[in-house]
């Protein structure tokens, strides 16, 4: 069954109809702004390779804490506020447009041209059903609530800002501490700097949080470009001033932290601005709130944030074990392997918008429809991304080091980094996909039952085949990953059990 949907219809999956266009629409600017803030990282560290090495290794060591802490927090958050914001929305639009005498009280408080227009919309009558067309009563309706009312919006902005100051609290006490178990002692030279940075970039911590949760809103609704202007303002500024913090006022690493926070609170002022002019964010009374679903759904993902982290860390952990030489070759294959899923994530946040409002509104046609083509366009894209890496890694492999050793495992690696593009793929968009149907406790468990099996597959497969078995047993993980989204719809179990009377008559 999930077979077959995968490629019903795969003669379409480039149409330029409404769904191709909604999906190129929602998935194009969200990896733009993806893509934007590893591309500012880079000429961050760019900047600061000029103070020295000792300063680039601890700010690499503090963008890393930073960075781990800030995902716990991020992606269930993001994930929860997506769904629930485009259920919601999609749910208002279907509610009942306000009576005729609604409409007329609110126009008798406007201008006498207001009320005029709305006393003409009603005297347009559907000619069959002798009432107001819905395309009338949508236009009237429109006159009095230019903005959309979302509770889970104002929910997540508010868990956003909480977790941003309990995470800017937590790095800011026990940055030292966290420094000494990364390895950074009280006599590494790096101590200093990378205190330094951690600390003041912990402030940024609620501007960062926030700005995610209201990105989270923004793709609820299916606006993906504002997150994307809004980021790459953030970014130019950054860029701007860096070189003026660091070089021209001597601030050093602390220069470079202060401007990453600038750029950060001006990226969440810009979201929320532009926010509050869609969306009303002041709910009638506490009631409304949506505390309980955020945190219970973001609960659950938090566990699968933390199984999907815990694997691949156990992964670069068994490859530092064999050698210098084995964990250098594992981390630039590593950074490639997951670098391409910056592409996967635009098409998995497409799905997650446009399934969560076609779930909420029932319409299973296009739930098929919508999941059959970004399933497809991701197999596309893992098929395409592997062809070019089987063709350019190992020419291009040589940009990131000159010894021979290093250069030999990274080959033995490029086989598995390219041809598992296809499945990474598939189980990025596969996880937006059950993000979409909100189905965050089968996300959950099997990603915990995944895990296990990975975790006891990396263990066996390294110690007998060395650098070889660790990449197998990745490769192993997101297959089982994959076969977990295909699992749960060719069961039609869960949010999919409609397939079981109504798959026949979607065709």
């Amino acid at each position: 069954m999930s077979l077959h949907m995968l490629f019903s219809g795969i003669r379409n999956v480039f149409k330029k109809d409404e769904l191709g266009l909604e999906i190129m629409h929602i998935s194009l600017p969200t990896t733009l702004a993806l893509a934007a803030d590893p591309v500012a990282s880079l000429i961050d560290t760019a900047f600061i390779g000029h103070i020295g090495p000792v300063e680039l290794a601890a700010v690499g060591v503090s963008i890393a804490i930073f960075n781990q802490i800030s995902k716990i927090a991020i992606i269930p958050l993001v994930s929860v506020t997506t769904s629930l914001v485009a259920e919601e929305d999609a749910v208002e639009k279907l509610q009942d447009q306000p009576s005729e005498r609604e409409m007329l009280i609110h126009a008798s408080s406007q201008d006498e041209e207001t009320k005029l227009e709305v006393e003409q919309q009603m005297e347009q009558v559907d000619p069959e059903s002798n009432t107001p067309s819905s395309r009338n009563v949508n236009r009237v309706a429109k006159l009095g609530h230019e903005k959309s009312y979302i509770p889970s919006a104002s929910s997540a902005i508010v868990i956003g800002g909480v977790l941003g100051i309990l995470q800017a609290l937590f790095l800011i006490l026990t940055a030292r501490p966290i420094l000494n178990y990364m390895g950074v002692d009280s006599n590494s030279p790096m101590l200093k700097p990378a205190q330094q940075y951690l600390t003041l970039r912990s402030f940024g911590a609620p501007a960062v949080i926030l700005s995610m949760a209201i990105q989270g809103v923004f793709r609820g609704i299916k606006d993906t470009k504002t997150p994307l202007y809004a980021t790459i303002l953030g970014d130019v500024t950054n860029i701007i001033l860096d070189p003026l913090l660091i070089f021209v006022l001597r601030l050093g690493v602390g220069g470079a932290a202060i401007a990453h926070i600038i750029s950060q609170y001006l990226i969440s002022l810009v979201l929320l601005w532009s926010l509050m002019k869609q969306v009303d964010l002041l709910p009638p009374s506490i009631q409304d709130f949506q505390f309980g679903k955020i945190l219970k759904n973001g609960f659950l993902l938090l566990l699968k944030v933390t199984a999907v982290t815990f694997c691949v860390t156990l992964a670069a952990s068994l490859a530092a074990r064999q050698g210098s030489i084995t964990m250098a070759a594992f981390q630039i294959c590593l950074q490639i392997w997951m670098a391409t899923s910056l592409l996967a994530d635009g098409l998995a946040v497409s799905a997650q918008a446009i399934l969560a409002s076609a779930f909420a509104q029932k319409d299973y046609h296009k739930v098929i429809t919508s999941a059959s083509r970004v399933l497809q366009l991701g197999l596309i894209l893992g098929l395409v991304l592997s062809f070019f890496l089987f063709s350019l890694l190992p020419f291009a492999s040589k940009l990131f080091t000159n010894d021979v050793a290093v250069l030999h495992l990274i080959g033995i690696g490029i086989p598995y980094v390219a041809a598992t593009q296809p499945l990474n793929s598939l189980a990025f968009v596969f996880d937006g996909v059950n993000y979409g149907a909100s189905d965050f406790i089968y996300s959950c468990y099997s990603m915990i039952l995944v895990a296990l099996v990975s975790i006891l597959s990396l263990y066996m497969l390294s110690s007998s085949y060395g650098f070889s078995g660790i990449w197998i047993a990745l490769s192993i993980y997101m297959s089982l990953r994959t076969f977990a989204g295909l699992w749960r719809i060719g069961t039609r179990s869960g949010p999919w059990h409609f397939l079981k009377e109504n798959y026949a008559l979607l065709q």
